[in-house]
């Protein structure tokens, strides 16, 4: 259009040019405007680093709420009080080491006393040197250094152990509960001996687990054996998880509204993530496993292909095309509907479905209902939100987006895809099949073998399948096989203790994350999450409720961020451990309606959940403890940190989407789930964040489900499935564009879950129920060994066998006839 206004300049007498020089300043006005009000819609890339945890200092900070500041100071003046009497005219830093240990011996006799005040006075000193007796450092890296030395020395002299006896003991605590239940409101200082505890377990756990570039031997030593000790069944035969896990639970069924929920998920987490391993050792031993199956390597290492992909992003000038595309439109006030253009438009410019697509998406209910986000600019729509294709007719959708040359994964075909494909084949050629053999063919044409070759190289075979396989041949061959030799891995550990409970703890969890929603409505008899950030005295000044309201929404992140990366972890692991495992924690978030929370959760401005600035740097730890505090105003309130993300957001809804991907994958009933909920527009809305991880777990949950959407979204969303095509891994075989699959049939859902779970309560029984088992015990068939048996008899028999002789055996007429005759 351009190039046309221009070429008819000339043409035009004064009066029209005028008249065009104005029309074309207000349209420039106009877009200048327009581009200044949704330039917050164009998000920048964000270089974010997908990990196991953010930063070692950020992660500290986490634990502790803004409105803890004052008891920084507190811990300190306990510290210092018990220190001067016993150790005069010196400091800390000053002591030896073996004066050090000899003065953390004492603390720990302290800690045995009966009294409550002075056994918290005692913690609270244990707390200050855990946080690196700050008030004698200069640097934060001087608090960093001293609190990890401390905390190494109180980790050898024996402090956790005592610490858990502490915390059992709290959570036993009846008189504590009952006055918590009874309270209409409760806030910080009812969990003040519980926050001590965990914040010193915290600190050993977190500082223990990340190792550092200085440790020597005996640190890499005491790592290990606290690992070990933490993953055993050391505490009251269960690992100290099911100690945390308990009090999850405990809390979600209102027993003991007190306990500090944050800080026993962050916990939990570290603790979990310290035991199992993160991402990268469960690389590493899923490497391992399949070595032990002696099943192919694996074709890449998928934590580097994902931090080398790179996000995709519309072309420099798309925005300024779609604006004055739309200016000229409200002009001419045209009733002629909005023409999407895609790269089908070059040759299709007339396509009758197209007058459709914007009265279909926005009479989308989740579009219209999601009230979170206010009115929702057109561009959000997926009619406009694509960008126009460049002039040449047919160029492919790469040279419209730079992407790497090649493909990021190599493509994989499972055993059933090549089954399937010969099954047709055979049936089409030759007329009958062979079942599963895969080997043969005899009568198939030549393009049909080089089909089954091609295949054939991309064959995967994963664990799960070797372990389901073997699960089946143990169920049915229970006698010849033997009983299984299972590894008491860590995972197997936890697994075994959860098992009773495991339900429980799910629920929990999600009643935790779905009370630290943004999305949540507060309502009356909904968790109280906020129980260990609220002050004894509530805010009376505006900067004081300022403060307030950014540590509470700050407070509901962190809950958010710990409960999704626990879960993601133990689906993980669990996987790897066993299918079933993972399968059974997997049907029981389904069942607790973990799909719909999650979409719950994104279906909100999910731009302002990412930048969302609810941190106060200079509050933070160690910061606040080492520099003098500024003056807070409502300005540098409001201004927040200068990062364009917030890490843990960004972590948690990948994090959300990652658990979404897992309990869906090959799940037909529940990808139906995600259909049924009307994923698709908020899925879709998620794909604005660039950052290539999120984008590539929500191009996978839209993948699954693009067969059952129907041919016009797919008409209409053609950038999505170009997108799907550069950054998904393709499956050969796999028709998910065109919804052909005979898998999906809707009448098999419930049939499928069904036997899932047969299958499962299976397992479960036969490794982990030996009550159930006694019929497949071996039965001595032997005369002379059971008559040879020693028989217990009671101690007055000898007195009255005779009698009993008489009775059950000579009286009693035989019928030897009878005898050989049922022989």
């Amino acid at each position: 259009m351009q190039q046309t206004d221009d070429m008819e300049v000339p043409l035009l007498n004064d009066s029209n040019c005028n008249r065009q020089k104005s029309l074309a300043q207000e349209r420039d006005g106009f877009s200048h405007q327009q581009k200044d009000s949704e330039g917050s819609m164009e998000s920048p890339n964000l270089e974010f680093e997908y990990g196991d945890t953010d930063g070692f200092t950020a992660e500290l900070s986490e634990l502790y709420s803004y409105t803890e500041e004052p008891e920084f100071s507190l811990n300190r003046d306990y510290f210092e009080e018990d220190f001067k009497n016993h150790v005069k005219g010196r400091r800390w830093m000053e002591l030896s080491l073996e004066e050090q240990r000899a003065y953390v011996m004492r603390l720990l006799d302290a800690l045995e006393v009966t009294d409550r005040d002075k056994r918290l006075k005692v913690a609270r000193a244990i707390l200050y040197l855990a946080q690196g007796v700050f008030d004698e450092c200069d640097t934060e890296t001087d608090v960093l250094y001293w609190s990890r030395h401390n905390v190494f020395l109180l980790y050898d002299m024996g402090i956790f152990t005592a610490l858990l006896e502490l915390l059992s003991m709290e959570i036993d605590n009846n008189q504590a509960c009952s006055t918590a239940v009874r309270k209409p409101a409760i806030s910080l200082a009812d969990s003040t001996e519980l926050r001590v505890l965990l914040s010193i377990m915290y600190l050993m756990v977190e500082t223990i687990r990340v190792e550092m570039e200085g440790d020597g031997p005996e640190r890499k030593a005491a790592r290990q054996a606290f690992k070990t000790e933490l993953g055993s069944p050391l505490y009251n035969g269960e690992p100290f998880a099911l100690l945390l896990f308990t009090m999850v639970t405990k809390f979600c069924s209102m027993n003991a509204p007190h306990f500090p929920m944050k800080k026993v998920l962050l916990l939990l987490w570290k603790t979990i993530l310290f035991t199992l391993g993160g991402f990268e050792e469960l690389q590493e031993m899923k490497v391992r496993m399949r070595e032990q199956l002696k099943l192919p390597p694996l074709p890449e290492d998928s934590i580097k292909v994902v931090r080398n992909m790179r996000a995709a992003s519309p072309p420099a000038s798309a925005m300024e095309l779609i604006e004055q595309q739309q200016q000229q439109k409200r002009g001419r006030r045209s009733r002629r509907p909005l023409v999407k253009q895609d790269s089908l438009d070059t040759y299709n410019e007339r396509d009758p479905f197209k007058n459709d697509d914007a009265r279909d998406e926005e009479d989308d209910p989740e579009d219209v209902d999601s009230g979170i986000e206010g009115e929702v600019d057109p561009l959000d729509r997926d009619v406009i939100i694509q960008p126009p294709p460049p002039p040449p007719p047919l160029r492919p959708p790469t040279e419209r987006v730079s992407f790497p040359k090649g493909l990021p994964w190599a493509p994989k075909v499972r055993e059933k895809d090549i089954e399937h494909f010969l099954e047709t084949s055979r049936n089409k050629f030759i007329g009958f099949t062979l079942g599963s053999d895969i080997d043969t063919l005899v009568g198939l044409p030549r393009p049909i073998h080089e089909s089954v070759k091609t295949l054939k190289q991309h064959k995967y075979v994963s664990i799960a399948e070797v372990q389901i396989k073997r699960e089946e041949e143990l169920q049915q061959c229970p006698m010849t096989l033997g009983e299984e030799e299972v590894e008491e891995t860590p995972a197997e550990i936890l697994y075994l203790g959860m098992l009773p409970s495991l339900s429980q703890y799910v629920i929990a969890l999600l009643k935790l994350l779905l009370a630290a929603a943004p999305t949540s409505k507060a309502k009356t008899d909904s968790i109280n999450i906020l129980a260990d950030v609220l002050p004894e005295e509530m805010p009376i000044t505006v900067l004081q409720s300022m403060k307030l309201g950014i540590d509470v929404n700050r407070h509901k992140e962190i809950i958010v961020k710990a409960i999704s990366a626990l879960l993601l972890l133990l689906l993980k692991h669990f996987k790897l451990n066993h299918i079933y495992q993972f399968e059974y924690v997997a049907q029981h978030l389904v069942f607790a309606n973990c799909i719909p929370l999650i979409l719950k959760f994104f279906n909100q401005n999910i731009m302002s959940y990412i930048s969302a600035k609810n941190s106060i740097c200079a509050l933070d730890f160690p910061h606040c403890v080492v520099h003098e505090m500024p003056e807070l105003t409502a300005e540098s309130l409001e201004a927040g940190d200068s990062n364009q993300f917030c890490w843990r957001n960004l972590f948690s809804c990948i994090n959300l989407l990652r658990i979404l991907n897992k309990i869906t994958k090959w799940k037909h009933s529940r990808t139906m789930m995600l259909v049924v909920f009307k994923s698709a527009p908020i899925l879709k809305r998620a794909l604005k964040v660039k950052q290539a991880m999120m984008q590539l777990y929500v191009l996978k949950l839209l993948k699954i489900q693009t067969k059952y959407l129907g041919r016009q979204w797919r008409k209409s969303n053609m950038k999505t499935m170009s997108a799907i095509y550069q950054k998904v891994r393709h499956r050969l075989n796999d028709d998910w564009a065109y919804g052909n699959d005979i898998d999906a049939r809707p009448w098999d859902f419930q049939a499928e879950e069904c036997a899932l779970r047969e299958s499962i309560e299976k397992f479960n029984t036969r490794r982990y129920d030996k009550s159930q088992n006694s019929e497949f015990t071996p039965v001595d068939n032997c005369l002379q060994s059971v008559l040879g048996q020693r028989v217990d008899l009671p101690e007055d028999f000898h007195y009255s066998y005779e009698m009993w002789l008489e009775r059950e055996v000579f009286s009693q007429p035989i019928q030897w006839e009878g005898l050989l005759q049922a022989q």
